[in-house]
């Protein structure tokens, strides 16, 4: 039913719940996998909304090199896992992107017939803004979206 099912993290143990769903869908259909992670531009949901602060080439660079580093660490467990249940799965790491616009973009790009994401992901104010963007993907997605509590 579901050939190529995108799976978002963004690290947090609610999205856990996400990777897990997703991994047993691939499994029982048979479904190659993409799993993403999505790294906001520096200065997150207000990047594109002022242009009162510039970070430096110096900032750009170290914040590129952290977030590589946070998606590599959000990424290897799922491939790892994936790769335990003999589920093919490639792994994707959009930076300087809004989530919802960078799942909806690849799921395209990338041909998936599904897309499985937790309802909220991080704490605070990041939790509230995510949940906009999960009801953003639900909205805007082309194909069958699986939002897991």
């Amino acid at each position: 039913m579901y050939e190529h099912i995108l799976i978002s993290s963004d690290g947090s143990e609610a999205a856990q719940a996400g990777v897990d769903h997703g991994l047993t869908l691939a499994k029982k259909h048979g479904s190659k996998v993409t799993a993403v992670t999505v790294t906001e531009p520096l200065g997150g949901q207000f990047a594109f909304a002022s242009e009162l602060w510039a970070p430096s080439e110096t900032e750009i660079a170290a914040f590129d090199e952290s977030q590589a580093r946070i998606a590599q660490r959000i990424l290897e467990p799922i491939r790892r896992k994936a790769e335990a249940l003999g589920i093919p799965i490639e792994t994707v790491h959009i930076p300087w992107r809004l989530v919802a616009g960078a799942l909806c973009e690849i799921a395209e790009q990338k041909g998936c017939s599904l897309i499985v994401m937790s309802s909220h992901g991080r704490t605070g104010m990041n939790r509230v803004m995510l949940g906009s963007q999960t009801a953003e993907v639900v909205a805007k997605a082309k194909v069958p979206v699986l939002v897991v509590r």
